[in-house]
């Protein structure tokens, strides 16, 4: 007599189809509109890096566009701007 318990392979037909579990990453869709600025708008479509990337990987993308808008907003405060205006000495 056999008693061998069958295995799910032996049960399951193979479908081909997806097994149930995590979907993989999938881009969230969300428009990222150009500003203008050529520096700016680079960093803001680097976040389309984080579209292909697990949620682990999503962390170094957000700090790495924080950083480079960071430094840009800074670049700005640093500029020299228009010289102050003088008051009038009577």
């Amino acid at each position: 007599m056999n008693d061998a318990v069958p295995q799910a392979a032996d049960t399951e037909p193979d479908t081909g189809a997806p097994q149930d579990g995590p979907a993989g990453p999938a881009p969230l869709g969300v428009p990222r509109t150009p500003t203008g600025n050529a520096e700016v708008d680079a960093h803001v479509e680097r976040l389309a890096d984080a579209d292909h990337l697990t949620t682990d990987g999503h962390l170094e993308v957000y700090e790495d566009v924080h950083r480079g808008l960071r430094d840009a907003l800074t670049a700005l405060d640093t500029r020299p701007g228009p010289p102050p205006a003088q008051g009038h000495r009577s």
